[in-house]
């Protein structure tokens, strides 16, 4: 699992409603049923309008990359690529067929079979990087499923603020049920406003710095499938790739 995924979305909850507690209000108060529904379905229902089923359907699949880590080792990629090397120098390319059929990464695989196939290179950058573009444009599309409903989430918040500040006042005569309208109001704000900046929007923007983090490994198996089909000297090659560590370490 994600450590900063967990500890982020249970401190930013807490922290929010450990500060109502602690300023003498009650859970009771901000656990309204009808701002809840008038939120959560008003922005699922302007989401579901701004996209298709597929990507919604997608979107909730996603939440995986969020909340668990899928575990990828450029290190051990570039110890692999180094022993690749050695055996496509001493026996050719061909003899990288039984290591290929124990590649776990479908892309790293797929190049590598294009290159056992003796494709040429610029055609396979090329295939390669086409592939990694249609990843990263259906990857920002999922991401951009979170950051719009982040957007609307406030909207209908402010909406159902609305509702009932407008019950409030066709029950002006009536004291004992102004307290409900009033509570609609304000909670319907804070569930429209706390759901955006909580949850939605960080959950788009960790999309897409795993996306970067992807992109960054793909383009690095790229170079190293290449440099294998170029000849290129292990040592070389190592350097080579290094570089690309080197990258990671300083985004983060």
């Amino acid at each position: 699992m994600s450590p900063s995924s967990i500890i982020g979305l249970l401190v930013g909850i807490v922290a929010v409603l450990g500060g109502n507690v602690i300023e003498g209000g009650k859970l009771s108060s901000v656990l309204q049923p009808t701002a809840a529904f008038i939120v959560f379905g008003g922005t699922f229902g302007a989401t579901l309008l701004s996209f298709p089923l597929r990507d919604i359907v997608k979107a909730f699949r996603s939440l995986k990359y969020v909340f668990f880590e899928e575990k990828l080792d450029p290190e051990k990629y570039i110890d692999d690529f180094i022993r690749y090397s050695g055996i496509a120098r001493r026996n050719g390319l061909i003899a990288l067929e039984i290591e290929i059929a124990r590649i776990q990464s479908p892309f790293l695989k797929k190049a590598m079979t294009l290159a056992t196939d003796h494709m040429n290179v610029k055609l396979l950058r090329e295939t390669m990087e086409q592939d990694n573009l249609t990843f990263e444009i259906e990857r920002r599309r999922i991401a951009r499923v979170f950051e719009t409903a982040g957007g609307f989430a406030p909207t209908v918040g402010i909406l159902g603020a609305v509702l009932g500040l407008i019950h409030v006042m066709e029950n002006l005569s009536d004291p004992s049920r102004l307290g409900a309208g009033i509570a609609v109001a304000f909670v319907a704000t804070i569930y429209g406003v706390g759901t955006a900046n909580l949850i939605l929007l960080p959950i788009s923007k960790k999309l897409v710095n795993r996306l970067s983090y992807e992109l960054s490994v793909r383009e690095m198996l790229i170079e190293g499938v290449i440099g294998i089909q170029s000849g290129l000297n292990p040592y070389y090659l190592r350097e080579k790739l290094k570089v690309f560590l080197e990258q990671k370490e300083g985004s983060e």
